[in-house]
């Protein structure tokens, strides 16, 4: 009877299974078609090389990727993005988990309209947001007008076109992932986990520090590598913010397809974003796992 009703198990899992993947069969085909083949062919394109007219010439070098690596300039656009994008992810997680945890602990009917004040700066796109910055950190914007009224200075302050106006610019557009990310975590974490640390005598900053996140760790790891990723990869922002002086690693390769037609160069540019991307974000993942693990 046992042998019997294992082997109805088993052809019922297996059945299980070509059901499962013939729904998911499609989907997965139709994504990593259109993902991994335009990136296959951008791969292609920067070992090509440029002709003297700026046309494509079938060639298979690295000297794109020698002439990144061995050009200051490049190289430090590549560690200005860095440099931004870590600052905006490390903001986002300090700004975002404790409106997450407010949310996320909030027993209030109007948690909902606090969900949907969250939710409501993604309605708007990303450059509308930064002609919103720009009012505001003009030499004659809301900033500096306030400031001058009051008699804290006497000069309008250079806020635009800088460092420090893109990375305002780029937190206020990923903060709402990183806390609707957190907040989802949190709240599947049992309140009674934060009541027993109260009651064996840890503040609140001991609770958090050693309760709440390594229990809200998958959370905040989602949330830095997606703010990490949108940070790496942001145009609008910086070319608003930044100004053609500031230059990060997509407004670069923008410049490079579009205006200087270079598509082997572009392309490789393209390849050195994705992998600083990948391999910084797989090496946070592994050390953090690591560390609360032991």
């Amino acid at each position: 009877m046992s042998a019997t009703l294992s082997e109805h198990e088993r052809r019922e899992a297996r059945e299980g299974l070509v059901t499962a993947g013939s729904l998911v069969g499609p989907a997965t085909i139709f994504v990593a078609a259109g993902l991994l083949v335009p990136i296959a062919i951008l791969f292609r394109y920067s070992l090509n090389e440029l002709g003297p007219y700026k046309q494509m010439i079938e060639a298979v070098t690295a000297a794109n990727y020698v002439r990144f690596f061995s050009d200051p300039y490049y190289t430090a656009v590549l560690a200005r993005t860095l440099r931004v994008a870590l600052t905006c992810m490390l903001a986002c997680l300090l700004l975002g988990f404790p409106l997450a945890y407010v949310l996320a602990r909030t027993q209030s009917r109007r948690k909902n309209w606090l969900v949907m004040l969250v939710v409501l700066p993604l309605f708007v796109g990303n450059a509308v947001r930064a002609a919103g910055w720009m009012a505001l950190f003009g030499s004659k914007g809301v900033v500096n007008s306030s400031l001058m009224k009051i008699g804290l200075i006497d000069a309008p302050l250079e806020i635009m076109y800088t460092e420090v106006a893109v990375t305002i610019g780029i937190i206020a557009v990923n903060l709402p992932f990183m806390v609707l990310t957190l907040q989802s975590v949190i709240e599947g974490i049992d309140r009674a986990v934060e009541e027993a640390a109260f009651s064996l005598g840890a503040n609140p900053y001991h609770m958090a520090r050693r309760v709440l996140l390594p229990l809200a760790l998958p959370g905040v790891l989602a949330g830095s590598i997606l703010t990490f990723i949108l940070a790496m990869n942001a145009y609008a922002t910086p070319v608003l913010l930044g100004g053609p002086r500031f230059m990060m690693m997509g407004p670069l390769v923008y410049n490079q397809f579009v205006q200087q037609n270079n598509w082997p160069f572009g392309a490789s540019i393209s390849f050195v974003l994705m992998a600083a991307t990948i391999i910084l974000t797989a090496t946070a993942n592994i050390l953090v796992q690591r560390r609360y693990r032991r």
